[in-house]
């Protein structure tokens, strides 16, 4: 039963309110695309710059570990008590979250919200006329049956019989929908619930944009970026510092690799190295 209470206008305006959000949600979906795409894009940017020193450093570091390794296992069984060295961990290649697919909107009512209320009777009358009159027919046949049909609908209106108008109109094929008007308690009730799913469709769309931005390759980005419109080169000086420590750390992998246990260079070794480490920061993108 259509809900009096509820007025087109009303509708009409949370429509409106409706397709505001739509229109919010359409816009910060395409700027979180944009982010992430040129977020992306620095990524692999970056990781093609930097990626493959990483990679040596990370192996020149596994093979330091297995030497300190030894150091320590030898020193132990030599009655010398060292701090055991802790695996190292490999670069962390960056990775981006990604937006899930948007689900979409409940179906709407039939006929939208269009003609909530039911149609006046005279608007029931018109369209029992375009659709019975006996000069449409296509035949005699079916002239002699609109004529029939006609009279009762001259007669339904006439008495003023909305039953027997409605009857005729949907046998005659009309909708349900245009005879007996929209459910507006139902089209309201589509309204809340569509008014919930995009505004939190806009939630995961604001979280996942606040991930992009608080990203620390956003940040790098951001940075390395700003240096190169000032005509620097932030990212050759840091692949230089990579080379740098790729170079020390061949210098102590030689050194560790031809340490004695009996040694007493070996015993400062591990502890020279485990101290830098200690104090480091873990190397990642």
């Amino acid at each position: 039963m259509t809900s009096q209470a509820i007025t087109p206008r009303e509708l009409d305006r949370r429509r409106e309110e409706l397709a505001d959000l739509q229109r919010q949600l359409a816009d910060e979906e395409a700027a979180y695309a944009a982010s992430r795409t040129w977020l992306q894009a620095f990524i692999e940017r970056y990781v093609a710059a930097l990626g493959p020193l990483y990679m040596e450093l990370d192996a020149l570091e596994s093979q330091l570990y297995c030497a300190m390794r030894y150091l320590h296992e030898a020193l132990g069984r030599n009655g010398v008590d060292t701090r055991a060295p802790e695996p190292p961990r490999a670069t962390a290649t960056p990775l981006l979250p990604h937006l899930p697919p948007r689900a979409p909107l409940p179906p709407e009512p039939e006929g939208g919200l269009v003609h909530v209320g039911p149609p006046p009777l005279k608007t029931l009358y018109r369209r029992a006329a375009m659709r019975l009159h006996p000069d449409l027919a296509p035949d005699e046949t079916e002239r002699r049956r609109r004529e029939q049909k006609m009279m009762e609908v001259n007669e339904a209106y006439a008495a003023s019989d909305r039953q027997r108008l409605e009857q005729l109109l949907l046998a005659a094929g009309e909708s349900q929908f245009k005879v007996k008007g929209g459910d507006a308690d139902a089209v309201m009730a589509w309204l809340r619930q569509a008014e919930r799913s995009v505004q939190g469709r806009l939630r995961v769309v604001q979280a996942h944009a606040a991930l992009l931005v608080n990203h620390q390759m956003h940040q790098l980005g951001q940075a390395i970026e700003q240096a190169e419109r000032k005509g620097l080169q932030p990212l050759t000086i840091m692949a230089n510092r990579l080379r740098a420590q790729i170079t020390e750390r061949r210098q102590e992998l030689y050194i560790g690799q031809r340490l004695q246990p009996e040694s007493g260079m070996a015993e400062a070794f591990l502890r020279q190295r485990q101290q830098r480490l200690g104090g480091g920061i873990a190397a990642s993108f």
